[in-house]
């Protein structure tokens, strides 16, 4: 019997994955593609010439997903829960900073959801609140994190209101301070910020750090040096989503036969674009991201 292929879509703010399991949970597919001005449209580009039996779509964007294509879908808690478990399998706490929110996750022994916090009401804590600032500072995403660590001293920004930190920012620079100690300080705004959250939702233990923001090591070092515990980072932080929506199209209850016609061939969906598939590594967990070039 050919092995059934489980497949989940993560239609973020800024970004857009995919992830397809094969019935072993190997990758099949990992692919990423910007959000764009119309999100339901790009993640058809993304899809196109990929199969699968079952799809789950999560992410801000879901609702246009389950209607255009008649697919399941599950709140980004539930899947960066089910995600971050697949990468580490102890996992209690679960901490995701996207482009527009940041979740606080604490999980069960069995990973379900025990308790979560989120902010999607302002952009402070978020990855669009760091994209701003780098811009004001003049430097580009890839340097920011790494530049707030070579700050010798902490500046303090007051302003959590990303408009009103932006104004702070540019009167702190016509006053000559380092451009690296007040990245420093925007990165410990957004760390307190956080911090608050899993205080409230799990204030112990180790914190796999899921999402885009995952990436920035300033992020990773000053939240484990402020919170005085382990934070944990997946190989590929932004597809922790998309690749637990995978998972969970693998139980029955996802179900709608929406990949496969009833002939039992299976059908492509029909989209444009194209498509450079990675190969995981076939075992029973998720292959590594990193080995696949992900990262």
């Amino acid at each position: 019997m050919e092995s059934m292929l489980f497949a989940g879509i993560d239609i973020g703010s800024r970004t857009i994955e995919l992830v397809v399991l094969d019935g072993g949970g190997g990758i099949v597919h990992s692919l990423q593609a910007d959000s764009g001005f119309d999100p339901l449209a790009e993640a058809g580009k993304l899809m196109e010439g990929v199969v699968w039996d079952r799809i789950v779509a999560t992410g801000y964007g879901r609702g246009l997903f389950e209607i255009a294509y008649d697919a399941p879908t599950v709140t980004e808690i539930l899947a960066h829960a089910r995600g971050a478990r697949a990468f580490f399998p102890h996992a209690g706490t679960v901490l995701d900073i996207g482009g527009q929110d940041s979740k606080a996750i604490a999980l069960t022994e069995d990973g379900r959801v025990k308790k979560f916090e989120m902010n999607d009401r302002c952009a402070a804590g978020t990855g669009k609140f760091l994209e701003v600032m780098a811009g004001t500072l003049g430097f580009d995403m890839d340097t920011f994190g790494r530049e707030s660590l070579l700050a010798e001293r902490e500046l303090h920004i007051s302003s959590m209101c990303t408009v009103f930190a932006e104004s702070e920012v540019t009167s702190l620079i016509a006053r000559g301070h380092d451009r690296r100690e007040i990245a420093r300080g925007l990165h410990l705004s957004v760390v307190r910020r956080v911090a608050g959250m899993l205080g409230r939702v799990s204030p112990a233990g180790d914190i796999v750090f899921t999402g885009g923001v995952a990436r920035n090591p300033g992020m990773c070092d000053l939240l484990e040096e402020k919170l005085g515990r382990r934070i944990l980072v997946p190989s590929g932080p932004q597809f922790a989503g998309a690749l637990g929506a995978a998972l969970l199209a693998g139980e029955d209850r996802f179900d709608r036969g929406n990949g496969r016609a009833a002939t039992g061939e299976r059908t492509n969906p029909p989209m444009g674009g194209t498509v450079s598939g990675v190969r995981g590594n076939g075992a029973g967990h998720p292959a590594d991201f990193k080995s696949a070039g992900l990262v």
